[in-house]
């Protein structure tokens, strides 16, 4: 692994960084760290001497070509994914990388299309989407019932902001829908109010989305029924989400520092969190559940990136176009988690299995 080149486009960012970070530990000894200001990578190239500074402009092509020269592996952590959909990716295959994207999700999906030969293509390799659709694998099966909560209070970046306003229209979900008898179920369900979901430190009000990620989970489980909510501290974020999709269909920058200032008010009185929090319920209780809780859920992206990239380079995915949450192997996964320090803590309750347990990291 010392001798594979690792490319990390948007090294310089959190999530980035994170990955960038986590890669080293893994035992990549070269990694190249990509943005628009290589300036800004001072503090990794303080902690890790062995890395390269590298300017990269992704609206650049002859830039981005030379970045993905010479990489086993090209690691997409830039943002917002909607301005670059499959430009990284379609630069990283022509170099000979493969290509491992944080977001990306179905449009970058479907814009890439099977092209990717020999070389392998993984996108959606973060939290949400990406842990969301892997971990629940670990207590789910067919025929069952799934429920997922997954959010919390936490701050937002400007990049994340711009893709959640975005996230519009069946390549994302469908609001109030869930999932019955392998069908899409439209309006069937209400948003839930102060409700307190397993691993959440307050009651939260729980929004019905099904996203695209959910229905490829519930196909490919064969489970009969999924519902997910997306778990929001106030009604901050909401009302900014409601107003910006009431007011144009357009995509408009303003609101942007709208959803982040939304986002900052709901940490004015607590400490950040963020929990995704799965189960499978029964007539008599609760068969087997799932929770992981963090403070950062952009940098656990980036760790979640970090081993994507990890797994590709080490062969572990085939040749070909994946969502990470159908192609990660979710044992491995929840393994690196339980011991990387920004997962709090992770439960996996499984009854009917001896070796399931509690599982739990260091505090942070």
């Amino acid at each position: 692994m010392a001798d594979q080149l690792i490319s990390v486009l948007g090294g310089y960012g959190e999530v980035g960084a994170t990955a960038v970070r986590r890669l080293s530990e893994y035992g990549y000894g070269r990694i190249r760290v990509g943005g628009r200001n290589p300036s800004r990578g001072s503090a990794l190239l303080g902690d890790l001497p062995g890395i390269e500074l590298s300017y990269v402009d992704i609206e650049d092509a002859g830039s981005l070509q030379e970045f993905c020269s010479g990489a086993h592996v090209v690691l997409n952590c830039a943002g917002p994914s909607y301005r670059i959909l499959d430009t990284a990716a379609r630069a990283a295959l022509k170099a000979g990388a493969h290509y491992v994207d944080v977001a990306g999700d179905v449009p970058a999906h479907r814009a890439l299309g099977s092209t990717s030969g020999d070389r392998v293509a993984v996108f959606s390799a973060g939290l949400m989407p990406g842990l969301t659709g892997l971990l629940p694998r670990l207590i789910a099966g067919p025929g069952d019932r799934l429920d997922l909560h997954v959010g919390g209070a936490v701050r937002m970046t400007p990049a994340s902001a711009a893709d959640i306003l975005l996230a519009q229209g069946p390549d994302f979900g469908e609001s109030l829908a869930h999932w019955r008898d392998g069908a899409v179920v439209s309006r069937s369900l209400t948003p839930l109010r102060k409700v307190r979901p397993a691993g959440f430190p307050e009651p939260v009000d729980a929004m019905p989305f099904l996203p695209t990620e959910g229905i490829r989970l519930a196909e490919e489980l064969g489970v009969d029924e999924l519902r997910f909510y997306t778990a929001y501290a106030s009604e901050a974020i909401p009302t900014a989400l409601a107003m910006a999709w009431a007011d144009d269909p357009e995509f408009r920058d303003d609101y942007i520092e709208l959803l982040t200032q939304a986002a900052k008010t709901d940490l004015r009185e607590r400490d950040p969190y963020y929990v995704l929090t799965a189960c499978v319920p029964t007539a008599t209780g609760t068969s087997s559940s799932l929770t992981l809780c963090t403070s950062d859920p952009y940098q656990l992206s980036g760790v979640v990136a970090a081993l994507t990239a990890s797994a590709v380079a080490q062969e572990k995915i085939g040749p070909g176009v994946h969502f990470a949450d159908s192609v990660l192997d979710p044992d491995d996964i929840a393994e690196a988690l339980r011991r990387d320090p920004l997962v709090q803590s992770l439960s996996i309750q499984k009854p009917a299995d001896s070796a399931a347990g509690h599982i739990s990291a260091p505090q942070n």
